[in-house]
């Protein structure tokens, strides 16, 4: 029998608790750099991933048939051999639900009450009153794109907030607190719907530029637009040039297609966006929420059951 091998520290807790999921299981807890070729190829089970690992993993000899990743997105695994070896893939969607949404509002309350801008002249000890009138979020229009378990979460602290919820997702299916739900190609109707637009999309073959021109032309002028998805869902010199016109009014951008953004680009000098180094799912919690997906994947695992938790498509690539 293979062993369980994870990439990520473990509590001595964590530790008694994967072992008594599964005791028939060895559990090795290492660094992907700093494991022997042998402990990978004999792994059964990888908690995390690593591009250091992919080539024993993927050996020939390798006895590896479950990946439960440390993250949501799963777009930099080598899915084409994954799926050819019907290894099974999990992740931890779910796991940023909280701290995503909260970054959410945090990035649009920056805005809507003056907070960034106040932020930046404290420095300069310079007591100046906003040039426009300040806005408040309730009874706006949000738009959430791919209405998963942070776009639950998002609707709900919307609903509270007073604001009008309405979703964009492929299945089209509808969701709680969503006022209405639009198909994937029905997303320009529902942009032009919206005061503020909210992307949380994954990186697929589908959803690569999924806001291009015509998408943010077919936005209402001055919305706001926020991105804590994935940068490759995005066209960036459409989104670059829609800024620069002023036709959306303020952005809030957590992820780019190329990541650490240039110091020459663009969006670094313009006023009314608000940039941050791809933190928006970063939490305290993190692994604790992660392993607990993990157990209870572990346990179905060793019974002998399908896995409960997060089970990746890789026809849809989440």
């Amino acid at each position: 029998m293979g062993s369980i091998l994870s990439l990520h520290q473990l509590t001595e807790e964590q530790k008694k608790q994967v072992r008594t999921a599964a005791p028939g299981h060895e559990l090795i807890i290492g660094k992907a750099q700093e494991l022997e070729a042998g402990q990978i190829r004999q792994a059964e089970i990888i908690l995390g991933w690593s591009k250091h690992i992919t080539e024993e993993a993927l050996h020939p000899d390798s006895k590896l048939k479950w990946i439960q990743t440390w993250s949501a997105g799963i777009d930099k695994l080598p899915l084409a051999e994954l799926e050819k070896r019907s290894i099974l893939l999990t992740n931890t969607s779910g796991v940023h639900a909280i701290p995503i949404t909260e970054q959410i509002f945090g990035m649009l309350l920056s805005h809507t009450r003056y907070l960034q801008q106040a932020a930046l002249l404290q420095r300069q000890k310079t007591w100046q009153q906003p040039e426009g009138q300040l806005t408040e979020l309730r009874g706006k229009t949000l738009l959430i794109t791919g209405v998963g378990e942070i776009g639950r979460e998002t609707a709900r602290l919307a609903q509270a907030f007073g604001m009008r919820v309405i979703g964009v997702r492929r299945s089209g299916q509808s969701a709680p607190h969503v006022e209405r739900m639009y198909t994937n190609e029905q997303l320009h109707a529902a942009l032009a719907a919206a005061d503020i637009v909210v992307n949380i999309l994954p990186y697929t073959r589908e959803t690569q530029h999924f806001f291009d021109e015509k998408a943010f032309a077919a936005m209402r002028k001055g919305a706001f637009f926020i991105n804590v998805g994935r940068g490759g869902t995005v066209h960036t010199d459409a989104l670059v040039c829609s800024l620069q016109q002023k036709h959306i009014a303020f952005a809030g951008l957590d992820v780019f297609e190329e990541e650490p953004l240039p110091a020459s680009h663009p969006l670094w000098s313009l006023e009314h966006v608000l940039i941050t180094p791809h933190i928006a799912g970063d939490t305290d919690r993190y692994a604790e929420r992660a392993v607990d997906i993990f157990l209870t994947n572990l346990k179905a695992y060793a019974a002998g059951q399908e896995l409960p938790l997060n089970l990746v498509s890789y026809s849809a690539q989440y």
